[in-house]
């Protein structure tokens, strides 16, 4: 099972809502993908009048945990705000704490994260920030109260996978105790089965199922990936070696000259 602030989970895939085709083909991927947890953006739907009533509503239908986040903000206090909109709205104090720094890459701010994460942890949230793979970033997010870390393995949407593994793997063993999630740059399956395999606690994706040419299909490759990936790393692992090693014992074989 997997624990995200004292929530026990069953599915260690986390599943974005932006990008479906329908809004049928949403509820079908998340329902294959077996995800327990799904992200909501307050200010993409907000912004669309109308429709986001209408969007939100499916949400509630889809009988899953709500994950509010607060993508496109720039500054601590713009999502410090959305994070409280968020909270009205949909009666949850989980929230996806993501600032913007760069407009490119969309790496995140992480000095106006450090600064969101400790206002709104102090006033109740549970905070899902999007980080880099930073250790000392972290170690500034888990001071403040973030008892879960979402950092990135590539930029958002990019589909580029594990571009540092060498950071991911030491953050793993930095933060032993703290959930870790890869937020943001999976674009294939063997990507989240290979953090997995890292030790990483779960894989929060949106592009990658969404835009696919059968979303539904991908969302369950995507969950049945992130449990191989998982069932991988707690059977151990044969760790890479320089020499040949055979797997048939050569001592005792007869020798026929």
């Amino acid at each position: 099972m997997l624990s995200l602030y004292d929530a026990a989970l069953s599915s260690r895939l986390l599943l974005g809502t932006a990008r479906y085709p329908s809004p049928a083909v949403l509820a079908e991927a998340v329902s294959r993908s077996g995800a327990e947890i799904v992200t909501v953006s307050l200010r993409r739907e907000t912004a669309g009048g109308k429709t986001g009533g209408a969007f939100f509503e499916l949400i509630r239908q889809l009988a899953v945990r709500v994950l509010p986040n607060t993508a496109g903000c720039h500054s601590a206090s713009e999502a410090i705000l959305t994070a409280k909109m968020a909270r009205e709205i949909f009666g949850t104090d989980w929230i996806k704490l993501e600032v913007i720094g760069h407009h490119d890459s969309l790496q995140p701010d992480v000095f106006e994260l450090v600064e969101a994460a400790r206002i709104l942890c102090a006033e109740g949230f549970c905070v899902f920030p999007y980080t880099t793979d930073d250790l000392v970033v972290g170690e500034k997010l888990v001071s403040v109260g973030c008892r879960v870390l979402m950092p990135w393995c590539a930029p958002i949407g990019s589909a580029a996978g594990p571009r540092n593994p060498s950071a991911l793997t030491a953050m793993r063993s930095a933060f032993p105790d703290i959930p870790l999630i890869v937020d943001a740059g999976i674009g294939r399956p063997s990507h989240a089965a290979t953090v997995m395999e890292f030790g990483y606690d779960a894989v929060l994706l949106n592009t990658a199922v969404a835009v696919a040419g059968d979303p539904p299909a991908m969302a369950e490759a995507f969950g049945k990936a992130i449990e191989a990936g998982r069932l991988a790393y707690l059977s151990g692992m044969l760790e890479p070696r320089d020499m040949a090693v055979p797997s048939t014992p050569v001592v005792g074989k007869g020798v026929f000259a």
